[in-house]
């Protein structure tokens, strides 16, 4: 029943890791969305937050500020290494002594694992007592079934009960959850994804820290424990000068041995079922849905060209305007309004680094709505028409009835314009899960187009042809096209 045990572990651990860390960022960031709060470090920096924060990691410490409101707790959850990653001293405050001397760091929702994204929920936040409940629970099976459980299994005793409490707590918080559960429950046992998920589960952090001495001095210490122990402290001393507690660019290494790359062409996805809409299709967008885009949670958008900004809003562009309308998709309400002087009307928009594309003339341009860079324009050797972005890579492509069959893409790193000819004129792209992409093309044909972009061939699944649009979702895994009906849109399961 060994293989049977880690099975197990490896259905909860991708519970933990693929459903209720994402649910916790969101949370968080909906609640300081909701306070006109524009990021993390905004909210991370309020007075009342940092001076909680401090105390759950600083004992008999009285603030000069809101000194009523400190609090000695007899145990200091915020240890060391996640404090650290949070806030820094500022310069010439070394001898005092309270919570105003420090300062958030650029943190991002990305940065924060299950342990501290709960943590702050549950101090820092407004929640219901159900959701307090369910949290807290949440946390508390994650230290229980995998923060100290070094063996990557879990028995069909402990199972029973853990699954039912375990699915009722994410249900509580989101009940839409319930067909991703479902999936994970069902899907096959992955070895290798399980190793990297035991790894980044197993609470040896805290008692990393604990340690007044050397990663040798533990390695010397541990001998005579399982080899498997010996391997996970090696990789995290390999580590740990990026990340204390399975930060964004520990994950993302993780990922790239997590995620196997696609075959060119090869039938990767399986229609689940259809939507329609066709009567929520107003007159006012001439009967049809332009551009669509699949939330991080599996809602649906399409209003006109339109492009996620995070869990809860959407920007768009019109047909008549020069402006990007940024919404909450809850509230339904607009957020901001950009003027971007310049922009090509009704054409494409996407994201980077926290930052809107849109089209210009024979350029993109890209606006720093949050911060200080303002706009960016970007020359270019067509004109630009529809966009997508993946990683670092801004890619277009031209108006596809202008016969120009070439996909674009601009590295915003380094600068630099590449190319690829496809048997087509290009009209819609999206990236799935390795990096790759999936290019519509104008006769029809879905062009399936290798992560570095270098080659290309035509995906042979009959049921991906003859869309109009298309969008996938890495999180959800899911694909979502439109069809001739623009009302009906497909959507896709991988295989």
């Amino acid at each position: 029943m060994d293989q049977d045990d880690k099975r197990r572990y490896f259905i909860v651990g991708s519970v933990i890791m693929e459903v209720v860390t994402p649910l916790f960022r969101t949370r968080l960031e909906k609640d300081y969305t909701r306070k006109g709060l524009s990021s993390l470090k905004t909210f991370l920096n309020t007075q009342p937050v940092v001076h909680i924060l401090f105390h759950l990691r600083h004992r008999n410490a009285r603030c000069c500020v809101d000194g009523p409101n400190c609090y000695n707790h007899p145990s200091l959850p915020l240890i060391y290494c996640q404090w650290k990653r949070l806030y820094s001293e500022k310069p010439g405050l070394a001898l005092h002594g309270c919570h105003c001397k420090f300062t958030a760091n650029p943190v991002k929702l990305e940065d924060l694992d299950v342990t501290l994204a709960s943590l702050i929920l549950l101090n820092c936040c407004v929640l219901t007592p159900a959701d307090d409940a369910a949290i807290q629970g949440l946390r508390q099976y994650k230290n229980d079934y995998l923060g100290h459980n070094n063996t990557g299994k879990i028995s069909q005793t402990e199972y029973k009960s853990l699954w039912t409490d375990l699915t009722n707590f994410v249900l509580q918080l989101d009940p839409s959850k319930q067909d991703e559960l479902v999936r994970i429950e069902k899907r096959p046992f992955d070895e290798a994804l399980c190793n990297s998920y035991v790894l980044n589960l197993l609470d040896v952090h805290r008692k990393l820290d604990e340690m007044d001495t050397s990663i040798q001095c533990i390695r010397s210490d541990i001998q005579g424990q399982n080899a498997f122990l010996q391997e996970m402290l090696l990789y995290i001393r390999k580590e740990r000068c990026t990340s204390h507690f399975g930060n964004s660019e520990l994950q993302r290494k993780d990922q790239r041995y997590m995620i196997k790359p696609y075959k060119l062409g090869h039938d990767v996805f399986k229609l689940n079922h259809k939507i329609n809409l066709i009567s929520e299709i107003t007159d006012g967008l001439r009967g049809y849905a332009s551009d669509i885009v699949m939330m991080d949670d599996g809602r649906l958008g399409g209003p006109c060209y339109v492009t996620s900004v995070n869990n809860f809003t959407v920007a768009i562009t019109l047909m008549n305007s020069e402006c990007i309308d940024i919404y909450d998709i809850n509230s339904k309400l607009k957020l901001q309004s950009i003027s971007v002087p310049g922009m090509w009307r009704w054409r494409d928009i996407t994201t980077i680094e926290n930052k809107l594309v849109v089209c210009g003339a024979y350029s993109l341009m890209i606006a720093d709505y949050q911060g200080e860079d303002g706009l960016k324009t970007i020359v270019t050797e067509c004109r630009p028409y529809r966009l997508h972005c993946h990683g670092d890579k801004i890619f277009y492509c031209d108006k596809y009835f202008n016969n120009n069959k070439k996909l674009y893409w601009y590295s915003y790193t380094d600068d630099i314009h590449n190319n690829l000819t496809l048997p087509s004129e290009p009209k819609k792209m999206t990236s799935l899960q390795d990096g790759s992409l999936y290019v519509l093309c104008e006769d029809n044909s879905l062009q399936h187009v290798s992560s570095d972009g270098r080659q290309y061939k035509t995906v042979t699944s009959k049921g991906l042809n003859k869309r109009c649009g298309l969008a996938y979702n890495t999180k959800q895994r899911k694909l979502v096209t439109t069809t001739a009906h623009w009302g009906i849109f497909n959507v896709f399961y991988e295989k």
